[in-house]
């Protein structure tokens, strides 16, 4: 289960966490302008946008979950089990497999109006990267600093959504998450007023009531809400410095804790990562479960003119500063 969302001060940024049981081993991966994508049923992307993001890199190839290109274009894919669907491939349609649309998209459009341009000709295909990496079940949140989009490949078809908060969960569907805010309307960042009878002497006993009702539990409905409400309501400073800490504090309303998700076979979902990219300068923020120091990669120290993948591994410990 995971949870992206967007921030905008002075920069622009997105980011997600990745919930999950297991690491498939991730990697902070630079893919330059003339890495050479062969895709499945769509030809070959020999010159492209250059794209920074966490992936899994298998067979020197790179498996997006959330990245950004250099104009500042923003995709990230969280599960969206039971409910995606994909197609066959189709003659004459622009075919697309599930782990290609993240490089696919990103690689050739520079904003959310361009993209629109392309969605409105694919062909999302049930296509496997290999025997061991099935096809996944995903929706995706595509946004510049102007919009973001919802999109998701079901049973009836592509379904390109407006999402005006900038925040994307998993199940249900993404209309359902929105419609589910209609329940939410009185949550106030302000202390509330008695409406529940003038007759009677309700007092506020506590700094934050207005935010009673919150959900607090790890659904993807829940947390949607819970998102939504904070980044709505969040204030921060325009320097990188709060900007990017204010970000990870959004997202800290969703962390979780190993032991509050119970997977079965002694697993737990714990959030494995938290991602942070600015993307008007192309540096990616992260943090990992055991470490809660910002580390960050900035794609314009790479030579974007190159050939070949960078990559990063995540630093996953803590080093402790001791101040005496």
């Amino acid at each position: 289960m995971c949870t992206a969302a967007t921030y905008k001060t002075a920069d622009f940024y997105f980011g997600r966490t990745l919930d999950y049981e297991f690491s498939y081993g991730d990697e902070i991966t630079v893919t330059p302008r003339n890495y050479e994508f062969c895709f499945r049923h769509a030809g070959r992307l020999v010159s492209h946008y250059a794209i920074i993001g966490m992936a899994h890199v298998a067979d020197n190839y790179p498996l997006y979950y959330d990245a950004v290109n250099e104009k500042g274009l923003c995709m990230a894919g969280l599960n969206f089990v039971g409910n995606a669907h994909y197609g066959e491939v189709m003659p004459g349609a622009e075919n697309v497999a599930s782990f290609e649309f993240i490089p696919w998209l990103l690689g050739q459009c520079a904003t959310v109006k361009e993209a629109r341009l392309l969605l409105d000709r694919i062909n999302l295909v049930d296509t496997s990267f290999s025997d061991t990496l099935p096809a996944a079940q995903l929706h995706w949140m595509i946004s510049d600093r102007d919009e973001t989009v919802t999109v998701e490949s079901t049973a009836d078809g592509m379904h390109v959504y407006d999402n005006p908060v900038g925040v994307l969960t998993n199940n249900p569907p993404f209309c359902e998450q929105m419609f589910q805010l209609n329940n939410y309307m009185h949550l106030s960042a302000k202390d509330p007023e008695n409406s529940f009878c003038p007759q009677l002497p309700l007092n506020r006993y506590s700094r934050g009531m207005g935010g009673l009702g919150l959900p607090g539990d790890l659904s993807s409905q829940s947390r949607f809400v819970r998102v939504a409400f904070t980044k709505m309501n969040s204030v921060s400073g325009r320097s990188e410095a709060e900007s990017v800490s204010q970000f990870f504090h959004i997202l800290g309303s969703v962390d979780q804790q190993r032991g509050c998700c119970d997977v079965g076979d002694g697993k737990y979902e714990i959030t494995i990562y938290t991602s942070c990219c600015n993307a008007d300068k192309g540096i990616y923020y992260y943090t990992a479960y055991d470490n809660h120091q910002i580390t960050a990669v900035d794609m314009h120290r790479e030579n974007l003119d190159g050939t070949a993948l960078v990559c990063y591994p995540l630093i996953k410990e803590s080093a402790f500063f001791m101040q005496n």
